[in-house]
């Protein structure tokens, strides 16, 4: 069945059933993905989904219903499975279908262009990284240990029966290169990344080159000994640690008790340089968008603003909940899945010194530039962390020797407000979450 014949036919069938309002949310995903190994695609994948699902409300209660198919029987089970759903409904918060906004902002992430790239163009990237990380002219990087090109071009849309009717697309490439550098005893290994929605943007000398320069500068890293240091963790690696707690910010894990946050709106709860954006109208932006999974209009907003925190982030549940208006937060990880609550574009606005102005404040200390085992040694809940690390030392201002085999320990809230600086050098790399470095202050460090 034709798809704007099957939503029209699906949501009346809903209503004729007995559910109070209805709505479909539908999303389709084209993708590639290729690997290369010694010259040659060594994995290559295409792909196409595409699936809808019907929420609704029955007698008071969110059901909720999903399929990949489009014809006469799906419509029928789509119906019967949101009354059943909705029937093992025990949740008593009111939950709601939005009737929609006097107008939405104007989002363009869709690019054209990157569509109409040819596979072979993309193999062409793929096999041009690997080649210039390997011929990069020093012996001692010896192999290429993943390399990888993949695009996705997605598209959804919200149609209720209150007459709502939104859509949007997006695409994107991303490129990426790592490289093992060895050196006798020692081993390293360095990598390189790119995205974008410009497919000429993509620049395998700069992403083989960064790979190389990398692996081959922790060809000599060491721990140090292990102290109390200043620290700056720099904008590849703060993004990681601010993913990690961002459930933190979010309204729905606050009303579980989940996060120390609840309740604190109006509070200082950050050192004053910080401020927290949640930017969806972002030019560019990976989780720019017009509205959310729930067709509510979105908005820029700081979520800390100069050391306050201003707002939890909110979908319709859990702002009816707090007695307050969604922020235009509602999530859905996919299709089937139920409404949640994320960030869009989510950032520490930037200062005004680049990083080595940063560095020269500090004097003598660390920037990490790396953090791992962020699922087993990070707590959302608490904010403690206990973080396997690497980076580099700071000798009087200036950049020092490689450091590896280090513990970084602290915990997020203290994090905030230990803050002593931005950077001007914010970054978004391959992730809606971006950060630009930032002066942490003193920080525990278990090394040799």
């Amino acid at each position: 069945m034709e798809k704007n014949l099957f939503i029209k036919t699906l949501l009346q069938a809903a209503l004729d059933a007995g559910i109070e309002a209805a709505e479909v949310y539908t999303s389709s995903r084209d993708s590639f993905r290729a690997m290369s190994h010694n010259g040659e695609v060594d994995n290559y994948s295409v792909a196409s989904r595409s699936g809808l699902s019907l929420r609704g409300l029955y007698k008071g209660k969110m059901g909720y219903a999903a399929t990949e198919a489009d014809d006469e029987e799906a419509i029928s089970q789509l119906v019967t499975g949101v009354i059943e759903s909705a029937e093992l409904v025990e949740d008593e918060d009111i939950q709601e279908i939005y009737p929609g906004d006097e107008k939405y902002p104007e989002i363009d992430n869709y690019a054209p262009a990157l569509d109409q790239v040819s596979e072979a163009d993309k193999l062409r990237l793929l096999l041009d990284m690997e080649d210039k990380a390997l011929h990069c002219g020093d012996e001692r990087i010896k192999q290429v240990n993943y390399n990888m090109v993949t695009t996705n071009s997605a598209a959804s849309r919200i149609v209720n029966t209150y007459g709502l009717a939104l859509q949007q697309r997006d695409n994107m490439i991303v490129g990426y290169v790592s490289v093992v550098a060895k050196e006798g005893d020692r081993v390293a290994t360095g990598s390189g990344f790119g995205c974008g929605r410009d497919f000429k943007a993509l620049d395998a000398d700069k992403m083989a080159k960064d790979a190389v320069e990398e692996a081959l500068f922790y060809l000599n890293a060491a721990p140090v000994p292990s102290g109390s240091y200043r620290v700056i963790i720099d904008r590849r690696c703060m993004p990681d640690l601010l993913s990690t707690f961002a459930s933190v910010f979010s309204a729905d894990q606050a009303q579980k008790g989940m996060s120390l946050l609840s309740g604190k709106e109006g509070e200082k709860i950050a050192a004053d340089c910080v401020t927290l954006m949640d930017d969806p109208h972002m030019p560019g932006g990976l989780a720019s968008s017009p509205f959310d999974a729930e067709g509510v209009a979105t908005k820029v907003k700081a979520v800390i603003e100069n050391g306050t925190l201003t707002t939890l982030l909110h979908n319709l549940k859990t702002a009816r909940k707090a007695g307050v208006k969604s922020t235009g937060n509602a999530s859905k990880g996919g299709y089937a899945a139920s409404i949640g609550v994320s960030p869009s574009n989510f950032y520490f606005k930037p200062g005004d010194k680049t990083l080595a102005q940063l560095m020269q404040d500090m004097g003598d200390g660390l920037v990490i530039t790396e953090v791992s085992g962020l699922h087993a040694g990070a707590n959302p809940v608490s904010g403690d962390f206990s973080l396997l690390a690497k980076g580099y030392t700071v000798e009087k201002g200036q950049k020092g020797r490689a450091v590896e085999q280090i513990t970084v320990a602290g915990n997020f809230y203290a994090l905030l407000k230990n803050i002593r600086a931005f950077g001007s050098d914010l970054e978004f790399v391959g992730s809606p979450v971006g950060s630009p470095s930032v002066d942490v202050g003193e920080m525990n460090i278990a090394g040799k």
